[in-house]
């Protein structure tokens, strides 16, 4: 078996064991709870030697029997076999004590509808809290209820029927074995409608469960949880069913399973698949589900985008932001070389991760709005007198002339970014999207040293001011130039490994107390109709 394989079996496993234990914990609180109560009102009326009844013990003795499955259930993983022995051993011993306990209650009581009381609270809850077969569920049910039948039948036959005379006066016409009979079928009756009220719980909660693990399974993929959502769909955790690295997938968001948006998924795959830099991120495989799902499978990263790095931590060293910045710039060389544009460069779609036990390894995300230079194809699938893009990381090109970008808008876009993560704040602000996009058009851009109100590194601020200029032929030509630049930066190689390694340990608590109070969207990319100024969030 796989080791993927086997985490699913062992996963799968520790839910039943959990639901399993928790099903005995409920039989052990609800015969507790009764037997405490009985004790209570037999000393507040002062009937001491009651407590000694066998009833008492047999109920106390039935809910022991529940909290002993609770017990073995609760503590280190178990064998199918001991947990699913375990739970029908408890449940068998369990009602049949609380059987026992109705034998020795007086038959004025009607002992025998106290006890299928009981023993259905407990079966109920078990066909809920338990995920099995409708074929075990019955099966168990009925065993449970066997001894129930059994003790009817017996408690009426041996009955004084006599003292039973004021609450039913016909019973003294019968025979006890007459009586016996006919109430025996009638609780018979009622067990058997509870037995089916539980089969028929588990077959649906079963196959419910069953239809969500089918439907999480994509391929060879299972998925597990939800873990980010990109421009064009939702990423998942996922495992494979023979292969052991971890993998992520991303699928088409439902709400856009048109035919223009299937294309353009299908599209960012297929190029995306092309790119073998170390800096961006690998996909394995892409297909579609027999449901015309469409998703690929990728490289699950773990680490920390740089949006998430300078909102829980601040600005970064220069030194580590010309590296990270030289990393990006090698990706989207590659993707430039071969008439690729990413067209939505930004902190949340570039990742610090570890990889092979080396820190801070950049990686280039999110390739869903790429663009093919000089592809008719590829401009189809961008809606006319529209842009695309997160408005503080878009050149001026492209807000003038969204159809006519090349690399260069990447180059202002990751210039935005360096500025961003040495001074912690966006090149421009405002208000609404068109004062963003105003200020990209005619503002120039406050230096970063000043902004930061610190010196930084003249190389590297006038580098980072040259990638922001207002016209294309002003900034380094492609990213293999300005890779080039940085690497002349005096900075470049002045954080290392162990630089990293402390800052992830000095850090990584506020990274993770970040993640638990961010606010659900932040850093959107945006439709923006250059007709009616509408901005829609995608």
């Amino acid at each position: 078996m796989s080791g993927s394989s086997q985490t699913g079996e062992s996963t799968e496993l520790a839910f039943l064991q959990r639901r399993v234990a928790l099903a005995g914990l409920w039989g052990a609180a609800v015969g507790g709870t009764f037997v405490l109560l009985r004790v209570a009102l037999l000393v507040a009326v002062n009937e001491y030697e009651q407590l000694t009844h066998p009833s008492l013990a047999a109920h106390a003795a039935g809910s022991l029997a529940f909290w002993v499955g609770w017990l073995c259930n609760r503590g280190a993983p178990r064998s199918r076999a001991y947990v699913r022995g375990t739970e029908w051993l408890s449940f068998f011993v369990g009602c049949s004590c609380w059987v026992f306990m109705g034998y020795t209650i007086p038959l004025h009581a009607r002992p025998e509808l106290m006890v299928t009381l009981a023993l259905t609270l407990v079966m109920v809850a078990r066909a809920i809290y338990v995920p099995s077969t409708a074929g075990r569920t019955l099966a168990i049910t009925a065993s449970v209820g066997a001894p129930l039948v059994v003790m009817t039948f017996k408690l009426y036959l041996d009955a004084d029927l006599t003292r039973w005379a004021l609450i039913d006066p016909s019973v003294v016409r019968r025979t006890n074995l007459s009586a016996a009979i006919l109430v025996t079928i009638f609780g018979t009756f009622w067990w058997g409608a509870t037995t089916l009220t539980c089969t028929l719980a588990s077959r649906v909660i079963y196959g419910l469960r069953r239809e969500v693990k089918s439907a999480k399974k994509l391929g060879q993929y299972t998925l597990e949880e939800r873990i980010g959502e990109g421009g064009m769909g939702m990423v998942y955790r996922a495992s494979h069913a023979l292969l052991r690295r971890p993998t992520a997938v991303k699928l088409l968001l439902p709400d856009r399973t048109g035919a223009a948006s299937l294309k353009r998924f299908e599209r960012e795959v297929q190029l995306t698949a092309r790119l073998s830099h170390p800096n961006t991120i690998t996909v394995f495989d892409y297909g579609r589900t027999p449901e015309g799902v469409f998703y690929y499978a990728m490289e699950l990263l773990e680490g920390a985008t740089l949006m998430e790095v300078v909102e829980a931590c601040g600005p970064l060293p220069p030194a580590r932001v010309a590296r990270i910045v030289s990393d990006v710039a090698g990706a989207l060389a590659e993707a430039h070389s071969i008439g690729l544009i990413h067209r939505d460069i930004k902190p949340a779609n570039i990742m610090l991760c570890e990889r092979g036990g080396i820190p801070d390894v950049v990686k280039v995300l999110d390739f869903g709005l790429v663009k093919e230079i000089a592809s008719d194809s590829s401009a189809a699938l961008t809606q006319a007198n529209s842009i695309t893009g997160t408005p503080q990381y878009m050149a001026p090109e492209a807000i003038k002339s969204p159809d006519g970008v090349d690399a260069r808008a990447d180059i202002y876009a990751l210039g935005a970014v360096a500025y961003y993560l040495l001074t912690g704040r966006h090149v421009f602000g405002g208000a609404s999207v068109v004062e963003v996009c105003s200020h990209h058009l005619h503002t120039p851009p406050v230096p970063p040293s000043e902004r930061l109100g610190r010196p930084l590194p003249q190389e590297l601020e006038a580098l980072v001011l040259e990638c922001l200029a207002k016209t294309p032929e002003a900034r380094p030509q492609d990213a293999a130039t300005l890779a080039e630049r940085l690497a002349a930066c005096p900075d470049l190689g002045k954080w290392s490994v162990a630089d990293a390694r402390r800052w992830w340990v000095e850090h990584g608590h506020a990274l993770v107390e970040h993640r638990r109070n961010q606010s659900s969207v932040t850093g959107g990319t945006v439709a923006v109709d250059l007709a009616h100024r509408d901005t829609v969030r995608v």
